[in-house]
């Protein structure tokens, strides 16, 4: 089958360079295309179920976790269930298996959430978290002014007219708000007017809940035109509810929300705050990428709608980036890029070097680029992303994608040798194809052993899986599309750059130059410049193991046991290191800090990290 197919490949030789042109021209589509980020995504396949209620963490456990993980608990596929009950707030994580898709995993949480809620506390809010991973979190902001806002005012900027921007951007799953004060209408009700009255505090609640709100009635014909009927009670300002109707008194006059109570507009009550350079409260916006979208893109359309954003600020008002992944991205994938490029003129040049025959080194260093292009495709079919695993396992396979090559390469040449040798009798290209035909098989398997020596790594799951499958897949795929490639494309650029007879051309330089590129020369081994003088080197040191075999033996295996202590030595991480420009310091408190108290110490601390001259911004929250 493989010599059919090498045959083939010889003989049609326009039909299989088109062919892998145009699978060349795809790759860099494809490559083109791919989600790019730093590292791949390690976290598990889960769903974020955050409930809201104003109760302590006991009775939040009882009556909004504890329901919620035990309706989870039953759903297909589900590894693991968390809930954790703060004040106010419940967060239930619903682990899956890794293989479940993020989607089918939010429907079936929707599914056996949704008979629970009619039993949940009246009053609890209970929501499905933003369609995003940890790894999400790819850009973050704060809001700076020169002391016209305050930072109400700032905050309400962000969460009623940036975050909605932003959450319109395509790949952006969430934008969150932290810092600042949220506003909202207080009413301060004094007991003893309350009493006086003969009212009670759940009649104010009722009046002030029935009084925001608008109602539709039917239409009524006047004048040859339908006009429309409403109610319109949304409450807008302060005045509204200061006349809010309690009730009346014994003589008939109405008790106002104003007679029993002062109405103000104060900060909501918080449970977070931001801080920058240890310089106070700030307010600040996180950018929560979807799963799955390119990192890359998505910063970038972010950025881009913020300058869109800014002229219609308020005057002073600035939006200052503190995080954006998108520098580490790209030092990653250039630091990658250098390091590929770098390795394919390494091998390019040794295999020159060593060929000493420019057209037959030709075979080799167009395989590299091409192998490496064909391999985007199924890489981007797949669904992986382009990050310092997955690109690494492109530079593993890059110096073993052209063995098969020079294999094909060698064996021509000693064909080629045997045929000048020999009176050249018959077809150089007979010649060429028989002896391609006679490694090609062995090359082809052997390509594919190297490639199945990097399965074992397929097998391994959870966090360790995530982390190294991108490699294997990379590394695997470059080496099955090698493998392709050499029996289909070397054997066609194997007969089309072989020539043996001269060019002869008008000016002789021009003849010189085309002989040397398109014709060349072969050397046997002992005539070869660079083979000569390697085996001359070589020949002394064979014969001198051979003839003290014992003590190369002994010594062998005491420089592998003096390897061990070393081994032991050796420190060990999960990731490798990266040098983001940005350092993540996380410090722990005693349980039960105040607000007050946690803002003191994030801005003390912040402070101190910002009087190094090489810290650039300190972020806090």
């Amino acid at each position: 089958m493989i010599d059919r197919i090498i045959d083939f490949s010889a003989r049609n030789r326009a039909a299989v360079l088109a062919l892998v042109a145009a699978a060349t021209l795809l790759g860099w589509w494809s490559m083109r295309r791919l989600a790019l980020d730093a590292i791949p995504d390690l976290t598990d396949t889960q769903v974020i179920i955050y409930s809201r209620w104003d109760r302590s963490p006991g009775i939040i456990e009882d009556q909004l976790t504890y329901p919620i993980v035990t309706a989870m608990r039953g759903a297909p596929k589900v590894k693991d269930v968390r809930g954790f009950s703060d004040f106010g707030y419940s967060f239930v994580y619903v682990v899956f298996d890794d293989s479940t898709d993020l989607y089918w995993a939010r429907a079936r949480t929707t599914e056996y959430l949704s008979p629970i809620l009619s039993s949940l506390p009246e009053g609890a809010k209970t929501e499905i978290g933003p369609d995003a991973t940890g790894l999400g979190w790819v850009f973050q902001y704060v809001l700076q002014d020169n002391g016209q806002q305050d930072l109400a005012q700032l905050r309400s900027l962000q969460d009623w007219y940036l975050r909605y921007h932003l959450r319109s951007i395509a790949g952006v799953a969430e934008v969150a708000s932290i810092g600042g004060f949220g506003t909202q209408f207080q009413v301060n009700v004094d007991p003893n007017r309350l009493r006086s009255f003969g009212l009670s505090m759940a009649g104010v609640v009722s009046a002030i809940r029935a009084s925001n709100s608008e109602t539709g009635g039917r239409m009524i014909e006047f004048g040859g035109a339908e006009y429309m009927v409403r109610g319109r009670g949304y409450t807008k300002s302060v005045r509204d509810l200061e006349e809010v109707v309690l009730g009346a008194t014994e003589n008939g006059a109405p008790v106002r929300m104003r007679d029993v109570g002062h109405v103000t507009i104060g900060p909501e009550l918080r449970r977070g705050v931001a801080d920058l350079d240890g310089n106070g409260d700030t307010v600040s916006g996180i950018v929560v990428m979807r799963q799955g979208e390119n990192a890359l893109e998505v910063i970038d359309r972010v950025k881009a709608r913020i300058r869109e954003l800014e002229p219609g600020l308020p005057r002073g008002v600035k939006i200052v980036p503190v995080y954006d992944r998108s520098l580490l991205i790209n030092n990653s994938i250039d630091t990658l890029r250098t390091t590929v490029i770098e390795v394919i003129v390494t091998v390019s040049l040794i295999v020159l070097v060593f060929l000493w025959h420019p057209p037959s080194a030709l075979i080799p260093i167009i395989t590299i680029p091409v192998a490496v292009l064909i391999s985007f495709i199924p890489f981007r079919a797949l669904g992986l992303t382009a990050n310092i695993m997955s690109l690494g396992g492109i530079a593993i396979a890059i110096g073993a994608m052209v063995d098969a090559s020079i294999v094909l390469v060698e064996q021509a040449h000693k064909k080629l040798e045997v045929w000048q040798a020999s009176g050249r009798h018959g077809d150089y290209r007979e010649v060429v194809i028989a002896a391609v035909k006679e490694v090609g098989g062995p090359s082809f398997y052997a390509l594919l052993v190297i490639a199945v020596a990097f399965l074992p790594v397929l097998a391994l799951e959870a966090q360790e899986g995530r982390l190294f499958k991108p490699l294997a897949y990379t590394k695997n795929l470059g080496m099955i599309v090698a493998a392709l490639l050499a029996i289909t494309l070397d054997p066609a650029l194997r007969v089309s750059l072989t020539h043996v007879r001269n060019f002869q051309f008008r000016f002789t330089w021009l003849t010189r130059i085309a002989n040397t590129l398109l014709v060349g020369r072969i050397h046997p081994e002992e005539r070869h410049p660079v083979s000569r003088t390697l085996i001359r080197l070589y020949e002394p040191a064979c014969r001198w193991t051979l003839r003290h075999k014992a003590l190369v033996l002994v010594s062998a295996v005491v420089l592998m046991v003096l390897t061990v202590p070393a081994y032991l030595a050796l420190g060990s991480e999960f990731m490798p290191p990266l040098y983001e420009e940005a350092i993540f310091y996380m410090p722990s408190t005693m349980p039960g800090i105040s607000i007050g108290e946690a803002e003191r110490v994030l801005q003390t601390t912040d402070r101190v990290i910002r009087s190094f001259p090489e810290v650039d911004r300190v972020l806090g929250k």
